[in-house]
């Protein structure tokens, strides 16, 4: 296993030409150059014209195509990705020829997918087949023509650059097989001598399952474990924009922040919970099951060796970071729930058919509340249907944040108390905290105006001020 797997995200993709220069090429000598496979996500804001604004909701090329009105409206939004993929490679490659081929195979792409979705709304039209029934299927043709514009944009830039890179498309164009994962992975990298060669692969992988269907947009880094994992990776990497540290800079000060330096998947994985993902929690467990070792490095500083993640057990207990995010309460208040059973399950059917996110909960005899993370448009849909279900119930809903503090190994720390304190020493309130007893994190609930300066209260009682570990009640 001498080999790694390095994913490359999208932000850090527009400036590709740096990492070219520094990352991947640098000053490493012709026979340090290979044993990398590199995975690569499209550039920056393209799979937003794709698909849709991930933020905003701003309808891309797919969403006006789910939506067509007036039979126009997607093919201004594919004129609009073509003109934004032609930007892209423009601005990071150098050469005239290698731009007029990045050109034409933008125009191959796009007019092959035109063409699919005109046909397909023609065939629809016909009242034997239905649309909707085939909307999974557009979704990923059009997301995985991000990844394999970048992807070959890429290698392209690399051969110029004297590196013997090749381009692997997973995205399954014009291919009529039907395979699984395993099977579009081992077959593209069939041949590839890693020892000689770099292989460029496209985030982006067409398959049987279907990878957009339960993992959407972190369908990525399901590719990059799944290849490290079926290669026998020595080491999965994920270069970001900044390095994996102790909270966000620009909350807690940029003096204040600590580089992990190592942590676990424990770790990685209430990180997932809470929307600030090291990497998704399927890859993660895809990578810890194959005992892949995975380290998140700021591709901007290639000399520095970022945090390792593995499956070891925290050296010693400490609070590693101090995150937290937006929430809503969703509140089921029921004086007859004394020990009746039925009532959780109904709430949880509930939320997971309108597709709402759970990231905590809480209940006593005749209270059940969610902390989820959704859209109050939404909430309000799982409020009615709830208040359906039970009429002599008081059901209702109302905008919180929860701050965390996460460790590997919080035991004998006191956080729970030490996190109050903080917080009150802050002049601001908690309406609710808890700590489960594995012991790797701890939550505060609080209004959202006060947020951020409750993280920068815990970040500086908790880590900046790092108290001795409690001696262990016998």
């Amino acid at each position: 296993m001498s080999h790694t797997v390095e994913k490359i995200g999208g932000t850090s993709m527009d400036r590709i030409d740096e990492l070219r220069d520094t990352l991947i090429v640098g000053d490493r000598k012709p026979a340090d150059l290979y044993g990398r496979i590199f995975v690569v996500s499209a550039f920056g804001g393209i799979t937003n014209l794709l698909l849709e604004h991930k933020k905003t909701g701003e309808p891309g090329a797919y969403a006006a195509f789910a939506s067509d009105d007036n039979d126009h409206g997607w093919h201004d939004r594919l004129d609009r990705v073509a003109e934004a993929m032609k930007m892209a490679h423009t601005r990071v490659l150098e050469n005239p020829a290698d731009i007029e081929r990045a050109d034409a195979f933008v125009n191959d792409r796009l007019l092959g997918a035109r063409n699919c979705l005109i046909d397909l709304q023609r065939l629809c039209s016909y009242g034997h087949f239905r649309l909707s029934q085939n909307m999974g299927q557009t979704r990923e043709l059009l997301a995985g023509l991000g990844e394999s514009h970048s992807a070959f944009v890429t290698s392209l830039m690399l051969q110029r650059a004297g590196v013997n890179a090749r381009f692997i498309d997973l995205s399954g164009w014009c291919d009529e097989g039907d395979l699984t994962l395993e099977e579009r992975i081992t077959g593209a990298m069939k041949g590839v001598d890693l020892e000689t060669e770099m292989p460029i692969v496209t985030g982006y992988a067409q398959c049987s399952e279907g990878l957009m269907g339960e993992f959407d947009r972190g369908y990525s880094e399901v590719t990059f474990s799944r290849l490290a994992a079926l290669t026998g990776a020595r080491e999965a990497i994920i270069h970001k924009e900044f390095h994996l540290s102790s909270a966000d800079p620009k909350l807690v000060g940029a003096d204040a922040v600590k580089k992990l330096g190592r942590t676990n998947y424990d770790v990685a994985d209430q990180l997932s919970n809470l929307g600030m993902e090291a990497i998704h929690p399927k890859a993660a467990k895809t990578l810890r099951q194959a005992a892949v070792p995975l380290r998140v490095t700021n591709a901007f500083e290639p000399a520095d060796p970022g945090t390792l993640i593995d499956d070891q057990p925290a050296e010693e207990a400490a609070v590693e970071i101090v995150t937290g995010l937006d929430l809503f309460a969703l509140e089921v208040f029921e004086q007859d729930m004394v020990g009746v059973k039925g009532y959780d399950s109904t709430i949880l059917e509930v939320l997971t058919r309108h597709n709402v996110r759970i990231v905590s909960k809480v209940s006593n005899a005749n209270t059940i509340t969610h902390y989820v993370d959704t859209s109050m448009k939404v909430l309000r849909r799982v409020e009615r249907d709830l208040a359906k279900h039970y009429p002599s119930a008081d059901v209702s809903s109302r905008a919180i944040a929860m701050a965390a503090v996460i460790g590997g190994d919080l035991s004998g720390l006191s956080v729970l108390t030490r996190g109050l304190q903080a917080i009150a020493a802050a002049d601001l309130e908690a309406i609710g905290a808890s700590q489960g007893p594995r012991n790797v994190d701890v939550q505060f609930i609080l209004e959202r105006d006060a947020l951020k300066p409750a993280i920068a209260a815990l970040h500086g009682a908790l880590v900046e001020q790092r108290a001795p570990k409690l001696a262990r009640v016998a």
